[in-house]
């Protein structure tokens, strides 16, 4: 046999095998995706790897043990003290109050024996569990944390405010109404379980629809692609910043949460203070779409926009703003763009969005190596994430006040919670394709690249240092998807000016904080290049604290990194250069189910 045969031979045996081990892989992930529909997406594996590293550790802790048995008997002892005196003063101070943020325990009801009984049993029977489940020694750090958070959502399920015998909302909704309260909630659980089986909104979602009465901002699609529409707002004003903004939304939900009613809408706010406004409206992926990666969301999404935008408004700078995912890949987009000296920009906005994923919040209970192989079995065998995933995860995060406070409501009140716009919009979710989400997981959350700048991008590594213009970064003080300390890192991260604001609110209510909305207050600071970088802690005591909405605060900023001078509107499109208006704002990407 020659060479060349025997190299022939070879070959045709390497490329069985590879097809062999592709056939094995496939196995192993159609199981797995099997698995997932059983456990709502949770690796088993991961979840019995934390369960072990803990219970290993804390059998072989008889110190902690001790300390536990020890709480657990002070605990009694203050349950038992309390209950004796409210025995015979009713008005007895509680021995346990509720953590911020948790409203179940705050009706009046539960100030009265035996349910402030109950309620306190149950709160300082929860802080034991938060002892069994912290400071285990030896328990590494993330199986800490995916152990309590399974201990809470164990908790708030057994909550007494959850059980109809034990809660006096419920028993007094119960007396009033003889019962009837139990049927209508039976009769909203039916229609729920029918508008999940057909794939149907929430109710009252229906009230909320883009183009109608959210989404409403008159504006035209001035470019499509097979990724995104770019939307071009009409001017409202007879002159115009010479900067348009262009925004570019996280691709996990629709736009519009920047443009919902009239009253709350960002977009319509900087259209009226003389901005000419672009927007991404993201496609909503299918199947079809599996193989699409992070550098086509950059290229066809971010490049793509902006090529478009410097068309129609030609040799005037950007003002480039990203919100949560979509910050994350504007600020690889700008570091590419200042690696190749391409100078388009004016200024960066960063709106609830991480560079560094060091410390990536609650979110990162779900993911770890295990969680990904898991995850991505599950995507490759259909070939996206799906939205209910998305939203069954973050609703776990805070399962007490999106689940079972809303069953309650719902189904033992017999009460529909109001829709309101920005809950319709979040009922709204977008699928995201396989290749795209399992390289964002892989690269940003657990390699962490872009911040350490090992980030690809065409070849090459990228460098948030590299970024140079001015930059207006916001964190909300109760975000649970960016946490406002993880997404002020880019402080560590960038030789420009930052303008970094702390507002309250949550992840997306921080954002929609519009003026008048009663409330709101926020801190801000600028550190210039030079100055020494603070703590996330020591930035918060010592920034300014100003009452009412950060918008006003970033329009100001916004006009003064601009052209003093403003200019006629430009025209909507450019027919000149093959971007003609091609429809009536909101476009149809944001209408896909």
């Amino acid at each position: 046999m020659t060479t060349a045969e025997s190299s022939a031979v070879k070959a045709a045996m390497d490329g069985h095998d590879s097809v062999g081990t592709e056939a094995y892989r496939a196995m192993d992930r159609m199981r797995e995706a099997l698995t997932a529909q059983m456990t709502g997406g949770m690796s088993p594996a991961s979840l019995a790897l934390a369960l072990f590293d803990w219970s290993i550790h804390l059998a072989f802790a008889p110190g902690k043990r001790m300390e536990l048995v020890n709480k657990a008997g002070r605990k009694a002892a203050r349950l038992t003290a309390y209950l004796a005196a409210a025995s015979t003063h009713p008005d007895t101070p509680r021995c346990i109050e509720p953590l911020p943020g948790d409203s179940r325990f705050s009706a009046e009801g539960w100030t009265k024996q035996p349910y402030a009984a109950f309620a306190q049993a149950f709160l300082l029977n929860q802080q034991w569990w938060h002892n069994v489940t912290h400071e285990v020694p030896g328990v590494t750090p993330h199986h800490e944390e995916v152990i309590s958070f399974a201990a809470r959502q164990l908790l708030d399920m057994l909550s007494p405010s959850n059980n109809a015998f034990l809660n006096p909302e419920v028993i007094q909704r119960t007396i009033e109404k003889g019962g009837a309260n139990f049927l209508e909630g039976y009769q909203n659980w039916l229609e729920d379980v029918r508008r999940l089986a057909t794939g149907q909104p929430p109710v009252g979602s229906d009230d909320f629809l883009p183009g109608r009465n959210v989404a409403v901002t008159p504006g035209k699609v001035v470019y499509r692609n097979h990724l995104i529409e770019l939307i071009q707002y009409a001017p409202t004003t007879e002159a115009v910043f010479a900067e348009p903004v262009l925004i570019v939304p996280a691709w996990i939900m629709k736009y519009y949460i920047l443009d919902l009613s009239p009253q709350n809408s960002l977009i319509r706010h900087l259209v009226e203070e003389g901005h000419t406004v672009f927007c991404i409206s993201w496609r909503n992926p299918t199947a079809a779409d599996r193989d699409l990666t992070m550098d086509d969301y950059r290229r066809m999404g971010v490049m793509a926009a902006l090529d478009a935008v410097s068309a129609i408004v030609p040799e005037a700078k950007i003002h480039a703003t990203g919100y949560c995912l979509g910050g994350t890949l504007l600020t690889i987009a700008a570091t590419a763009m200042a690696r190749r000296k391409d100078d388009r920009l004016a200024t960066l906005t960063l709106l609830a969005a991480q560079t560094d994923f060091t410390e990536p919040g609650e979110l990162a209970l779900f993911i770890d190596h295990s969680q990904m192989h898991f995850l991505g079995s599950m995507m490759w065998n259909r070939g996206y994430l799906s939205a209910d995933q998305m939203a069954g995860a973050f609703q776990l995060l805070r399962s007490n006040d999106l689940v079972w406070s809303r069953l309650v409501h719902d189904y033992l009140l017999g009460e529909r919670t109001p829709m309101i716009d920005l809950m319709a919009w979040n009922a709204d979710s977008t699928r995201m394709p396989y290749r795209m989400h399992a390289e964002y997981l892989q690269r940003l959350y657990l390699d962490n690249e872009l911040a350490a700048g090992r980030f690809m991008v065409e070849g090459r590594p990228t460098a948030i240092q590299n970024i140079r213009v001015p930059m207006f970064v916001v964190g909300t003080e109760r975000d649970h998807v960016a946490p406002w300390r993880s997404v002020y890192k880019i402080h560590q991260l960038t030789d420009t000016d930052v303008t970094f604001v702390l507002t309250t609110g949550g992840h997306n209510a921080g954002i929609v904080s519009e003026p008048g909305h009663p409330g709101r207050h926020f801190r801000i600071a600028l550190k210039r290049t030079a100055d020494p970088c603070l703590g996330p802690d020591e930035w918060a005591h010592a920034a300014e604290q100003k009452d009412g909405s950060w918008w006003n605060e970033w329009t100001q900023w916004l006009a003064s990194h601009s052209t003093p001078v403003r200019v006629a509107p430009p025209g909507i499109g450019a027919a000149g250069n093959g971007l003609p208006a091609i429809a009536d704002a909101p476009g149809t990407y944001v209408l896909q189910r």
